[in-house]
């Protein structure tokens, strides 16, 4: 029984329901099992020395005190140089944000964006904190079925035939969590075509950007006009999960408003995180991030013909982060089944379609190739004795 009543908003949001494989995964390793993790989505790899070394150098210089609730100087004109060297783009440092984190930065595009009752679509899989976090602000989803057919992505069509007098806007991710699959240039830019003859807004979300394979990396959104919105994240392809750093790029227009939403929700991004981001960028840094994403590529290539070979159906192939989203209907089970029996009885945690979405989510799991090879071929023989066994 609670206390008193809680804001009709958390009822709005689900509860992470692979949260609780997680939880069990952990404890059965607890208890000595041999678990393999194929669940998280966080490298396995960790920062670069040089990253290291301008933390260290920070806090000796007791760099700890807060920032500025933009963040750093340095930091915004490095992550614009970024984008001039990756990109090609000139993307003003006064245009970026520092956040606590790509959530962070979610969390500000939707207090800027959103209203009560305003709608924003989605596709459908989509990671679900996208969702919640518009929810959190007292917003709606639509989620729009986005099948293999159009690699989990929306077009300009899904836009206009699913825009309704509630909807504000769109909010993508490229390459998606949890697909693994990039949108197409065009696609994107009949997307944007959409939602421009409607006045809406694009949140694109491009964690994911430089983790792609099999061919140059795709050109940021950023491309395509100063009024797309860009989400970003030191995570992924940075290796900085726990140190809760990213970025927002806004239309010019826009930044006072995000920074007044900033300093009263956030004061500043974390400060030693900033300073340390700093190595990122330092030439031998990009060289390990490099070999990592090469690293990431030879995994998938591993990975994805491994499965198919035992009789998954991977109809899209992912050309990006380090997601196979698989169809285990064949077995006659439900993904949250199909996971649930998978580390019971074989010791390896994969997460279930249940929460990205509502169609023909029972159809599919996720697996995450952010581990070492040697405990992916584990995985991968572990893998093919529940699945002969399920024959």
């Amino acid at each position: 029984m609670l206390p008193y009543p809680t804001a009709a908003r958390v009822d709005a949001i689900d509860p992470f329901h692979a949260m609780a494989l997680f939880r069990r995964a952990d404890a059965l390793a607890a208890e000595g099992r041999p678990i393999i993790q194929m669940s998280v989505g966080e490298p396995d790899f960790t920062a670069p020395p040089a990253v290291v070394e301008a933390l260290n150098r920070a806090v000796a210089e007791g760099r700890t005190r807060y920032t500025s609730y933009s963040g750093i100087t340095p930091l915004r004109e490095a992550i614009s140089a970024h984008y001039r060297r990756v990109h090609g783009l000139d993307v003003p440092a006064s245009r970026i944000l520092v956040t606590a984190g790509a959530s962070g930065a979610l969390q500000l595009a939707c207090a800027l964006l959103v209203g009560v009752g305003d709608e924003v679509l989605m596709p459908d899989p989509t990671y679900p904190c996208n969702r919640h976090f518009v929810s959190a602000f007292d917003g709606t989803t639509r989620l729009i079925p986005a099948g293999p057919g159009q690699r989990f992505q929306l077009d300009g069509d899904d836009v206009r035939a699913h825009w309704g007098p509630r909807t504000r806007g769109v909010m993508l991710a490229s390459p998606s969590n949890p697909t693994g699959t990039t949108i197409a240039p065009e696609a994107l830019q009949r997307v944007l075509d959409a939602v421009r003859e409607r006045r809406g807004f694009l949140v694109f979300d491009e964690i994911y950007n430089q983790l792609t394979y099999g061919g140059p990396t795709p050109r940021s959104a950023l491309a395509l006009g100063d009024d797309v919105i860009v989400i970003n994240s030191f995570s992924k392809y940075f290796c900085m999960t726990g140190w809760r750093l990213g970025w927002l790029v806004l239309p010019e227009a826009l930044v006072p408003q995000a920074e007044k939403l900033a300093m009263n929700l956030f004061i500043c991004p974390p400060a030693t995180a900033q300073y340390a981001a700093l190595g990122c960028f330092e030439p031998e840094s990009l060289a390990i991030y490099e070999q990592r994403r090469q690293a990431f590529a030879q995994r998938r290539d591993y990975v994805v013909p491994a499965l198919r070979a035992m009789g998954f159906e991977i109809p899209t192939e992912p050309d990006g982060a380090f997601y196979v989203y698989a169809d285990v209907s064949r077995w006659g089970l439900s993904g949250e089944v199909f996971a649930n029996r998978l580390l019971d009885e074989a010791g390896v945690c994969v997460v279930p379609g249940l929460d990205f979405g509502v169609h023909e989510r029972d159809r599919w799991v996720r697996f995450t190739y952010a581990t070492g090879m040697e405990r992916l071929q584990e995985a991968m023989r572990r893998i093919a004795a529940f699945t002969s066994a399920l024959r």
